[in-house]
């Protein structure tokens, strides 16, 4: 194991270290039982302030043309998003909605789209000399209605003085040398372009000259390089055993009812990852819980996996991460040094809870499933208890951030009486990086053209919020 992190068998948890000086045999009996019982309880967590310093916006309806050596079916995207999947070639025709009717709102845009939408961002990892890694989301929601959506990383630039961002660079994913071991949308083709029919890639980490790509379908590790070109395919192990999703390339449905084997739920694969600052561990983390013998969710909690990427293999070391009651997923994770990370924990909700609608009501002038628990944690890998949890110390809340100079650049469609306070209610968050000691930045996913969190009748654009959190990236 990397000497910056304690080994699961060989370390003692933090209620161990606290047995050992109780004199009371008691006490120990009482702390061995709540250790027992409640390992994600095991650690109190504290809630501390969040104060925004900025925010720049990147307009949700921002299309980019794609290399001229594409398939032309690439040219326009999303013609797969309407009822049954079935194929719609005129742009502008089916309207994007927050969900079905009579609870969905309509947000104003319209699929097929002429390019590629740029956006939403499912990770963010920090380039240098102000610029960020920025990876676009696997294309309109799941593998059937994404195979005319281009994977595409970009080197950005948020300006929160303006409150605009610069897309200075961006890099098309593809598979010349024949990597991908199973069929790809555009497997006849020269360059290999890959889609959101093929992989969903949720996370980024840059080492050097590699990039290393998350995937939810397999879920699979991807390596490349700087211009896009895969270099590196791999099966994901966890304690010895292959996981795989529905998604998974081994996978069918049967022709008569069966139990399908695999562990990962659909859309449960890796969202976040990271690697510690000497690049020698990358950290990745599960969307949600793995699924058990019978189907149902093994606990409620992730669990983290350490890849080494100079020998290019799992390494076997793993912790779980304990997700709170009111959170159904997690949105990110970045690492502020060798052992603690960011974590955004969210529910599955959107827009402000004071314009919720009444009981009985359905929209488009209220929040269907408004935001209600959308945190951002910061999680300990080298203080873990008997049970293999990592500890939570702190937190903000997105939905209670503090304003006091008035600098948000849209508040959207919210409650009377919230001067001096900003949230953040949008469905998916999924961008999360420390910038410098008492820094972050938060960014959301905005599930072009499917997500109205800030205004009840418009797409969400792409927004990022600098926030002074020193409690949060202090806190031992």
């Amino acid at each position: 194991m990397h000497p910056s992190l304690l080994s699961l068998n060989g370390s003692k948890s933090a209620l161990s270290h606290v047995s050992e000086r109780q004199t009371s045999p008691l006490r120990r009996i009482a702390s061995t039982l709540v250790a027992c019982i409640l390992p994600s309880l095991s650690w109190a967590q504290t809630q501390v302030p969040a104060e925004l310093l900025g925010h720049a916006i990147l307009p949700a309806n921002t299309m980019l043309q794609p290399p001229a050596d594409v398939p032309r079916d690439a040219m326009v995207s999303g013609k797969f998003t309407g009822p049954g999947n079935l194929r719609v070639d005129s742009p502008g025709t089916i309207m994007g909605r927050t969900g079905p009717e009579p609870q969905g709102r309509e947000t104003g845009l319209s699929l097929p789209f002429n390019g590629q939408p740029l956006q939403g961002f499912s990770s963010m990892k920090n380039a240098g000399n102000g610029d960020w890694w920025l990876l676009t989301d696997n294309g309109f929601g799941n593998q059937k209605n994404s195979p005319d959506a281009l994977l595409m990383w970009h080197r950005a630039r948020p300006d929160f003085t303006t409150g605009k961002v610069a897309i200075k660079t961006t890099t098309f994913l593809r598979d010349p040398d024949g990597k991908i071991p199973f069929r790809i949308t555009y497997q006849g083709t020269g360059e290999r372009y890959l889609t959101g029919a093929d992989l969903d890639v949720e996370s980024l980490v840059v080492i050097g000259e590699t990039v290393w790509l998350g995937d939810e379908f397999g879920p699979y590790l991807i390596r490349a390089d700087l211009s896009g070109r895969v270099t590196g395919f791999f099966e994901t192990d966890l304690a010895g055993r292959r996981l795989r999703a529905p998604e998974h390339h081994s996978l069918q449905m049967p022709a008569t009812p069966a139990v399908v084997a695999f562990e990962v739920p659909r859309s449960g694969g890796f969202e976040g990852m990271s690697a510690t600052p000497d690049g020698s561990r990358i950290w990745a983390m599960l969307e949600k819980p793995l699924l058990d013998a019978n189907g149902k969710p093994e606990g409620r909690f992730l669990h983290v996996l350490a890849f080494d990427p100079a020998a290019a293999r799992w390494t076997g070391e793993s912790v779980k991460y304990a997700l709170e009651k009111e959170a159904t997923a997690i949105g990110d994770l970045n690492m502020i040094d060798a052992t603690r990370a960011l974590v955004i924990e969210r529910d599955d909700g959107q827009g402000d809870p004071a314009r919720a609608c009444a009981p009985g009501n359905n929209p488009p002038n209220c929040f269907e499933n408004p935001a209600r628990y959308k945190r951002v944690y910061v999680v300990d890998f080298s203080q873990v208890d008997a049970k293999g949890f990592a500890k939570k110390l702190s937190y903000i809340d997105l939905m209670n951030i503090q304003d006091p100079k008035s600098l948000a650049r849209q508040t959207g469609d919210r409650g009377e009486g919230q001067e001096g306070r900003f949230t953040f209610p949008f469905f998916t968050i999924e961008t999360v990086a420390m910038v410098d000691a008492s820094t972050i930045m938060v960014g959301n996913d905005n599930n072009l053209p499917f997500s109205a969190g800030r205004f009840l009748h418009r797409p969400d654009d792409s927004e990022f919020i600098l926030l002074r959190v020193p409690e949060l990236l202090s806190a031992p």
